[in-house]
């Protein structure tokens, strides 16, 4: 299996980034596979959708509507609401895999792999991806 971890900044705002070209380009020429990624922090997650056309924000106010930004939360360090970004990745999980056919990731024509962020508090993210040849 190869590994790299790439680096994300998303800023002092929820952010839904797509990192389709990053995984694109890791994964280029490799044959047949499977690109597995990570992203090990415990308040974001990675979601398989379409980007550009209101998805990445319709997410963005679901789980504003399922998580609301306000003094509910046990876990309470940080900005208003954080607590919530700790149960996010039960909602959007930190991984995803996607099958790689000729060095090519095999996604349907809209879908983008994304990082979702609703961490305010902290804008680096590392973002592993991990190639398994078959």
């Amino acid at each position: 299996m190869d590994s790299r971890t790439i680096s994300v900044r998303t800023g002092d705002r929820e952010e839904v980034h797509d990192l389709t070209r990053e995984c694109a380009a890791f994964v280029d020429g490799r044959g047949d596979g499977l690109l597995h990624v990570f992203v090990p922090h415990a308040t974001a997650g990675i979601a398989i959708l379409e980007t550009g056309a209101g998805s990445d924000d319709d997410l963005l106010a679901a789980l504003a509507d399922l998580l609301p930004a306000d003094d509910r939360w046990r876990h309470r360090h940080g900005s208003p609401g954080h607590g919530r970004s700790h149960v996010m990745p039960a909602l959007v999980p930190p991984y995803a895999s996607v099958p790689v056919l000729g060095g090519r990731l095999a996604l349907g024509t809209w879908q983008s792999i994304c990082l979702v962020d609703l961490n305010v508090d902290n804008p680096d993210r590392e973002v592993r991806l991990s190639f398994l040849g078959g």
